[in-house]
């Protein structure tokens, strides 16, 4: 999945190629450490959040997202938000802390031993809109599971997908309550076990599980306590579109609605990010493609910024979540933004 890149208005970080890279960006991790920490001009931290041991085919099991079919989005450009005054935007906002009631917010998510970030993070943007467009009567999680293993439309499960035909199942079909792992909540909760992707942690290492692969798709509940009926539970949405990338367009949305999903190109180095605003190193190299869950938007030291939850748990970056540098669509993370409005 390669974006192209607009103009770039902030410095651009030229740094020295790491050796080694192209065959194992995790192994080069502690050279770009070295590198982006002792750089004067540099927006971001970095640090070490994966074993330098994990292969090189293990980045197929952080970023799952695939390629648009000729390049060109499915889904209509959204309609563009007339009643917010761009001038009346906050500078910074934070969607957890306008929706506080809603507890699928604050917390991240854990895509375990599996590259189903297409899914986890289109059925958590889904879900914490559903909370917001009924002011928490709906209050719990729809079913990253359900999504991941049913929908033959989104592409192959743990093996990648399409976020934008994730949000058409939404309004085809639509997903079943679910939960995390291991917490007997709603019809459908995710089936793959939190694992740790990093250094260390109070997880299994996800190494140590079972080889990857997308369970079966089940057309009933799997958590024998929940007592709705597998048909009569699901949700979905009234209409799904591609957001403008445009970057008040993007915060409108945000503002109004809720969280978005992204989907952007996954550099080298942002496996080792800490803190700070990312963006790429014009040295780094181009690894696959990720989706996750965009919340809000900011300034640092003068640097704008969007504020990203990512998948990988809360060990990972910056308590699981990411800044990313806002306003010139760095890693083509402005131009593949997807969302829908549930029907309520």
């Amino acid at each position: 999945m390669r974006f192209l890149l607009i103009t770039v208005l902030a410095p651009v970080i030229v740094l020295a190629r790491p050796e080694n890279e192209l065959a194992n960006p995790f192994k080069s991790a502690g050279k770009w450490i070295d590198i982006i920490n002792n750089d004067p001009h540099s927006t971001w931290k970095a640090g070490q959040n994966f074993d330098p041991s994990l292969p090189k085919s293990y980045v197929s099991k952080l970023l799952g997202v695939k390629e648009l079919k000729n390049g060109k989005s499915k889904l209509p450009l959204g309609a563009p938000i007339t009643d917010i005054d761009d001038k009346k935007l906050p500078e910074t906002f934070d969607a957890r802390k306008k929706w506080k009631k809603c507890k699928s917010l604050q917390q991240i998510r854990d895509q375990g031993d599996c590259g189903s970030c297409w899914a986890v993070g289109a059925a958590s943007a889904f879900t914490d809109r559903l909370c917001i467009a009924t002011n928490g009567k709906f209050n719990g999680h729809l079913s990253a599971e359900e999504l991941m293993d049913c929908c033959s439309d989104c592409g192959d499960g743990c093996f990648g997908g399409y976020p934008e035909e994730a949000w058409t199942h939404f309004s085809t079909y639509g997903i079943v309550s679910g939960g995390d792992f291991n917490s007997s909540e709603g019809c459908q909760p995710y089936s793959k076990q939190p694992c740790e992707h990093h250094v260390e942690g109070p997880r299994p290492k996800c190494s140590s599980l079972d080889p990857m692969f997308t369970p079966e798709c089940s057309s009933k509940c799997t958590n024998s306590k929940y007592t709705t009926p597998f048909d009569k539970d699901h949700k979905k949405v009234k209409s799904v579109y591609t957001v403008s990338s445009t970057e008040t367009a993007i915060m409108k949305e945000i503002y109004k609605y809720g969280p978005v999903e992204a989907a952007f190109s996954v550099y080298s180095d942002f496996f080792s990010y800490k803190s700070g605003v990312y963006q790429h190193s014009s040295q780094s190299t181009w690894q696959g493609g990720h989706a996750v869950k965009l919340i809000g938007w900011g300034k640092e030291k003068g640097v704008k910024y969007w504020l990203v939850q990512n998948s990988w748990n809360s060990d990972w970056g910056d308590k699981g979540l990411f800044k990313i540098i806002r306003g010139n669509n760095e890693c083509g993370f402005e131009s593949r933004i997807n969302a829908g409005l549930p029907s309520v």
